[in-house]
């Protein structure tokens, strides 16, 4: 092992050198490391570790990325889509899920796993509601049964978007089918499991693997025919987040909570720039270079499910804890080139 002679250790320089060379081995001893035969040496088998639910999905894919890059052990788990590395698993059957959780015994569980689609929830209710509802009540119990940190991945949609902006204390008072089974979740969750984390997030894009997976790539397919005339509503306005932004923000949790059993309760985060769907159309649009005269505004709601007019969310919680991450919605978008037809010769010389 290394060592190091400190001169003046009784004075102020020396006592401090002298404790940051303990708070090191400290912090390294706690995240798995030890010493022998002199040596410092990484036991990668007390790994901090995270299983993570819905992991093949639009914001599971990048939590799992996220976590693998800060160096935790990642069990990743996947229903209709498990391939790879990924655990298949039917979240709404308890033995199946007591199974795993009790085999893995996470340090942290992150169940980003939902039936996220309003219009879907409103056709499927019952459905939508076990995996929704009762899965993450359940998940919660398991995750408290085993002495794991839970964090429960919910949405701006629990308000109704009259009264923004909402705070983390804010009354939920969901407009649709969707944010009620969110909001039922918050509650059954930080009932069985009272320091679990409840994270509310935005409309999420980005990684998109086809151009329908999220509310924010879909909208590419009105800036492919643009012989045709379309709308595109003017009316809801959201906050589109990346998901590497929001993984970030989740791995960071992960981590103070290892460290404070304070970080616990209500956070939010939603991106800085507020934009309908049709100025997200134009966002896009002009992120490549493409022409969006087609598509005009249209100042009614949008049909299907009702959608909150404002859900614009505080994420003061966060800011205190110092963390933070936004990526400028132009840049986010830059992947979505390959849903779009690029632009024609004479739209590049109009």
């Amino acid at each position: 092992m290394k060592t190091v002679l400190i001169t003046g250790a009784s004075g102020l320089l020396g006592r401090s050198l002298v404790k940051a060379r303990n708070n090191f081995l400290l912090h390294f001893l706690g995240a798995g490391g030890g010493v022998q035969g002199g040596h410092l040496y990484r036991d990668c088998s007390r790994m901090k570790t995270v299983l993570i639910t819905g992991a093949s999905g639009l914001l599971g894919r990048s939590l799992v990325k996220a976590f693998q890059a800060a160096s935790w052990n990642v069990t990743g788990l996947a229903h209709s889509r498990a391939s790879g590395d990924l655990l298949s698993v039917d979240l709404t059957d308890h033995q199946q899920t007591e199974k795993i959780v009790k085999e893995r015994k996470p340090n942290v569980i992150v169940h980003s796993a939902a039936q996220r689609f309003p219009d879907k929830v409103e056709k499927d209710y019952d459905a939508s509601y076990a995996l929704n509802v009762t899965a993450s009540k359940d998940l919660a119990a398991l995750a408290d049964s085993v002495g794991a940190a839970f964090i429960f991945i919910s949405t701006d949609y629990v308000f109704d978007g009259r009264n923004p902006p909402y705070s983390e204390n804010a009354k939920p008072n969901p407009l649709n089918k969707y944010g009620t089974t969110k909001a039922e979740a918050e509650k059954a969750v930080l009932t069985v499991k009272p320091d679990s984390i409840v994270l509310r997030v935005p409309v999420l894009y980005g990684g998109e693997e086809y151009a329908s997976e999220s509310a924010v790539s879909v909208l590419c397919q009105l800036l492919n025919d643009r012989s045709k005339h379309v709308k595109a509503s003017d009316y809801e306005i959201r906050y589109p987040s990346h998901t590497e932004d929001i993984a970030y923000i989740v791995v960071q949790l992960a981590e103070r909570r290892l460290q404070e059993r304070s970080v616990s309760g209500v956070y939010q985060w939603c991106g800085l720039e507020p934009l309908t769907k049709y100025g997200m159309v134009r966002a896009i649009g002009q992120s490549h270079g493409l022409n969006t005269d087609h598509v005009s505004p249209d100042p009614e709601p949008s049909s299907g499910a009702p959608r909150p007019r404002d859900c614009r969310l505080e994420h003061t919680r966060l800011e205190q804890l110092g963390i933070a991450c936004h990526t400028p919605f132009a840049k986010g978008v830059a992947g979505f080139a390959k849903f779009l037809q690029p632009a024609t010769a004479a739209e590049q010389h109009a």
